[in-house]
């Protein structure tokens, strides 16, 4: 299943009771926060949920696989997830996650 911001304000429609409105500022503004945080450096951590974590990656040879040719792939910072404990315990005994 693929969550949408529209997935989420009606999540929040539906279940908390706020207008289609309030629900998309809510969305944009969680989200906006996220972004924000991650562009000034900082990790983000939910709690019962997980962390996204930046990370920096230093150059590296690479090869570009439809010409074979060698290239150097540039140092960057990525943002990596890493769940929580809440999260992993109740994931475990899953083998395999399926679009319902």
């Amino acid at each position: 299943m693929t969550i949408t911001k529209n997935t989420l304000v009606e999540l929040l429609h539906d279940e908390v009771g706020l207008n289609k409105r309030e629900a998309k500022e809510f969305i944009e503004m969680f989200f906006e926060s996220i972004k924000s945080n991650l562009e000034s450096g900082n990790d983000i951590k939910i709690s019962g949920f997980g962390n996204f974590i930046l990370r920096n990656k230093s150059a590296r040879p690479g090869r570009n696989p439809k010409t074979g040719e060698e290239v150097t792939i540039k140092e960057r910072r990525v943002v990596t997830f890493k769940s929580g404990l809440k999260l992993k315990t109740k994931l475990e005994g899953f083998d395999s996650v399926t679009d319902e």
